[in-house]
C-alpha cells in the first residue's frame, strides 16, 4: 500500500477516536500498524484499545514492542492500562525506579538516558514527566502511601505547572499545610503567557494569602479573585476582538464561594452557589460547597432536593450520602445522619466532609469518645486539613480539658492560619483559663480576619472580646465593643446583660437598669438579669437617698 492511502487511513482513525467510533479505530489502526510495523502507528493501535478498554491487550501490545523501555509515551501508556486494572504494584514497575524528595524534586537512578522525550505536538503539551510524576503519586495513593503520593503530586506540579490535576489532589485531599503550599506556588516556574493561571492557582490555594499577609487589612484573595475577574487576556492587544475574561468561569466561581464559606460568609456563599448551580447543575465542587452552606444556614427544604437529585444522579457517588447526611443533619435526626456520613465514607474513605460530618453527628448528641475517634480518623487521613484538629480541641474544652484543647487549637492554626474560627476557639479557651489578655488578643485577631462589615454570626466574637474587657476592668473598651455587638444583632440577651453589667460596675445605675429592663424583656425569667436588676434599684435609690442626706 502506498504512503498516501496509510496517511488517510491514520486520519481514519484519528476521526474514529474524536468521534468516540472506537471499535472502528482500532480495526483501522490494526490494519494501518500490519502494514507499516511503525513504531508510532503501534502506540496509534495501543491508544485506540486503550480508549476502547481493552486495557489488557493494549498493554500486551505495548509490553511486546521492542521500544516500551525506551519510549516514555510507550511506558506511561503502558502504566495507565495497568492503573485502570488496579495492579499499581506493576504499575509502578512500569514507570521505572526514581527517587523523589519532600521538596518535589525528582532523582531518576537508572533511567536518565530514558527521560529525553520532549513536548511533540503542534499545540501545547503537558510534560511527559509530569504525567509520569502523577501517575506514581495515584498509585501510592492506591496502596495507602500518602506519603509518596503527596511527594509525587508535588513532583507533578514542579515538573509542569499546567498539570492540574495533580494540584486538585494535593488540595481536594488537604495534603499540604499552609507553609507548604506557599512553598510550592513559589517554586512554580510560570510562563509570561500563564500570568492568568499563577492568580487562579493563588485563589486555588487559599491559606497561602493568609500565611504572607497575615496582619494585612487588605484582603489578598478577594484581590486576586477581582484581578482575575476584570482583566483581559488577549495574545494581541491591538485586536479588540479577541480579549477574554474569567469573569463567568464556574471553577473561578466554585472557588470564590468555597473562599467565602472558608471566611463563615455562608449567606453569600449560598448566594453564590445558587447562582453557579443554575448556569452548571453538575458542577461537582459547587455543589459540596452549596450543601455545607445550606447546612449551616438550616435550608432543609433545599437539602432534600439537593440529595433526591444527587442519590438520583450519582448512587455511586460519596457525595450524594454525605448530602442525605447532612439534610438529617439539618433536622436534627443525628443518628440517621451518623448512618448515611458512615456510609460516604466506606463508598470514599479520602473524602473529608463525610468524616467531619461522622464526628460531628457523634458530637451532637455529646458522644465525645465516637466524634473523637472520627476526628483522629480524619486528622490522620487529612494532614492539610485543619478542621478535624479544630473540632478534637473543641471536644477537649467541652470537658475541660483546657491546656490540650489548646494544644489542639494552636496546631490547627499552624495548619491553616487563616480561618478566624480558629483565632475565636483559642480566645474562648484563654477566657475559661482566666488569661483574659490573652483572651483579647485572640478575640482581635478573629476579627482582623474577617473582611468588613462583619456578619450576624461574628456576634458572638465581639461579645466575648467585651467580656473579655470587662473582666480586665477595660470597662470603657467593653461598652464600645457591646455597642458594636448590638449593631450586629439586637436579640441578644447575653448582650443586653453584659452591658447592663458593665455599668452596674461603673455605678452608672441608671443606665444599668435600662439595659437589665431590655435583657429582660427578651427572656423574663433570666434569673441573673432579675437578681442584678434588684440590685441596680436597691443601689440607685440608696444613692438617691444618699444625697438627699447630703443636701440637707
Amino acid at each position: 500500500m502506498r504512503e498516501e492511502e496509510v496517511e488517510k487511513l491514520r486520519g481514519v482513525v484519528r476521526d474514529c477516536v474524536s468521534k468516540h467510533l472506537y471499535s472502528s479505530a482500532i480495526f483501522f489502526a490494526d490494519k494501518v500498524a500490519a502494514f507499516t510495523s511503525d513504531p508510532a502507528d503501534v502506540y496509534m493501535q495501543a491508544q485506540a484499545l486503550f480508549l476502547g478498554r481493552h486495557y489488557r491487550r493494549a498493554f500486551h501490545l505495548l509490553n511486546a514492542s521492542k521500544i516500551v523501555l525506551r519510549d516514555l509515551r510507550f511506558r506511561y501508556l503502558a502504566a495507565k492500562c495497568l492503573e485502570e486494572l488496579n495492579e499499581w504494584d506493576q504499575c509502578l514497575l512500569m514507570l521505572g525506579d526514581a527517587k523523589v524528595d519532600e521538596h518535589g524534586n525528582v532523582y531518576d537512578t537508572k533511567d536518565t538516558n530514558a527521560m529525553y522525550l520532549d513536548k511533540d505536538g503542534e499545540d501545547r503539551e503537558i510534560n511527559i514527566s509530569s504525567a509520569i510524576c502523577f501517575l506514581r503519586g495515584k498509585a501510592y495513593e492506591a496502596l495507602e502511601n500518602r506519603s509518596q503520593a503527596r511527594q509525587w503530586y508535588k513532583a507533578a506540579v514542579k515538573a509542569d505547572p499546567l498539570c492540574y490535576e495533580a494540584l486538585e489532589c494535593l488540595i481536594n485531599n488537604h495534603m499540604l499545610t499552609s507553609e507548604e503550599e506557599a512553598s510550592l506556588l513559589s517554586s512554580l516556574h510560570f510562563g509570561p503567557e500563564d500570568e492568568w493561571l499563577s492568580s487562579f492557582y493563588s485563589c486555588l490555594i487559599k491559606k497561602v494569602a493568609s500565611f504572607f499577609f497575615q496582619y494585612d487589612k487588605e484582603n489578598v484573595v478577594e484581590a486576586k479573585f477581582k484581578e482575575l475577574e476584570n482583566e483581559s487576556y488577549s495574545s494581541n492587544p491591538s485586536e479588540q476582538s479577541f480579549i477574554w475574561t474569567l469573569k463567568n468561569d464556574t471553577d473561578l466561581m466554585a472557588c470564590k464561594a468555597e473562599y467565602y464559606h472558608q471566611c463563615g460568609e455562608y449567606q453569600k456563599c449560598f448566594e453564590l452557589t445558587s447562582i453557579l448551580l443554575e448556569k452548571d447543575p453538575f458542577h461537582m465542587k459547587c455543589t459540596l460547597v452549596h450543601l455545607t452552606a445550606a447546612t449551616e444556614l438550616g435550608h432543609s427544604n433545599e437539602l432534600y432536593l439537593m440529595a433526591c437529585n444527587l442519590v438520583k444522579d450519582y448512587p455511586q457517588k460519596a457525595l450524594s450520602w454525605f448530602a442525605v447526611g447532612c439534610y438529617y443533619y439539618c433536622i436534627k435526626k443525628y443518628d440517621q445522619s451518623r448512618r448515611y456520613f458512615s456510609k460516604a465514607t466506606n463508598l470514599d474513605g479520602t473524602f473529608p466532609p463525610a468524616w467531619i460530618g461522622f464526628g460531628n453527628a457523634f458530637a451532637a448528641q455529646d458522644e465525645g469518645d465516637q466524634a473523637m475517634s472520627a476526628y483522629r480518623t480524619a486528622a490522620r487521613l487529612f494532614p492539610g486539613c485543619h478542621l478535624p484538629t479544630l473540632y478534637i480541641g473543641m471536644e477537649y474544652m467541652r470537658t475541660h480539658s483546657f491546656k490540650l484543647a489548646e494544644q489542639f487549637f494552636m496546631q490547627a492554626k499552624t495548619i491553616c492560619p487563616s480561618d478566624p474560627l480558629v483565632y475565636n476557639e483559642l480566645g474562648v479557651v484563654s477566657y475559661h483559663m482566666k488569661e483574659y489578655n490573652k483572651a483579647v488578643r485572640w478575640f482581635e485577631k478573629t476579627l482582623a480576619h474577617i473582611s468588613s462589615p462583619l456578619s450576624e454570626m461574628w456576634e458572638p466574637t465581639v461579645v466575648n472580646l467585651a467580656h473579655s474587657y470587662r473582666k480586665l476592668k477595660m470597662y470603657n473598651e467593653a461598652i464600645l465593643n457591646y455597642e458594636k455587638a448590638l449593631a450586629l444583632s439586637t436579640r441578644s440577651v447575653c448582650t443586653y446583660a453584659g452591658i447592663a453589667y458593665t455599668y452596674h460596675l461603673q455605678d452608672n445605675f441608671t443606665a444599668a437598669i435600662t439595659y437589665y429592663h431590655k435583657a429582660l424583656r427578651l427572656k423574663p425569667d433570666d434569673q441573673f438579669c432579675t437578681e442584678m436588676l434588684s440590685l441596680a434599684l436597691i443601689d440607685e435609690c440608696r444613692r438617691g437617698v444618699d444625697s438627699k442626706f447630703e443636701y440637707r
